[in-house]
């Protein structure tokens, strides 16, 4: 189940999120996916813990919980503390899936998107910081979001663990003409 919900300018209570997770694990929901974008890390955490404590389901291992590194902490040396930061948010040890958000870089500053704050993209850097995040055990796999074949193939030119997921959304509104490659 998308979190994305709370990245809109006024996005609804923190009690309105976690009572909307609870929902979806009452209905047998168990795949949460949020990203350091959306500001629902926090709230996915919450309502896992709340779901064990009521014995919704018997561990936070029942979960699969995915999140993403925005494109602000695509440089070398900030993405294991990007997802550092992603685990004190959802209170946990681990995510099941860590990916890179957009195959671009951008200046650090706040979460969003100005064309003015891209920068240079050290893919082949940037993926051995997310291959140092599984080695550490912050994260059970890894892989991309949004990513068209020219740089999934770029990608895998230097891989030693290649991506377990590209994760590419699909909806009306959203026609994938890969301009990131």
């Amino acid at each position: 189940m998308g979190t994305a919900c709370a990245s809109s300018p006024v996005p609804p209570p923190t009690e309105v999120i976690v009572a909307a997770l609870l929902d979806a694990v009452e209905a047998g929901y168990r795949h949460f996916d949020t990203a350091a974008v959306y500001r629902t890390e926090e709230e996915v955490g919450r309502a896992v813990a709340e779901a064990v404590e009521k014995g919704l389901v018997g561990s936070r291992d029942e979960f699969f919980i995915t999140s993403k590194v925005w494109c602000a902490d695509l440089h070398v040396d900030s993405v294991v503390p990007a997802l550092t930061n992603t685990l004190r948010r959802l209170g946990m040890e681990y995510v099941d899936l860590y990916l890179i958000h957009w195959p671009v870089s951008m200046k650090k500053s706040p979460l969003g998107f100005a064309k003015e704050d891209i920068v240079e993209f050290d893919m082949r850097g940037t993926w051995a910081a997310m291959e140092d995040c599984f080695r550490l055990g912050l994260c059970k796999s890894i892989g991309v979001s949004n990513y068209g074949p020219a740089k999934l193939h770029q990608l895998l030119q230097h891989a030693t663990i290649p991506p377990a997921v590209n994760q590419v959304g699909l909806f009306p509104p959203c026609r994938h003409r890969y301009p990131c490659g």
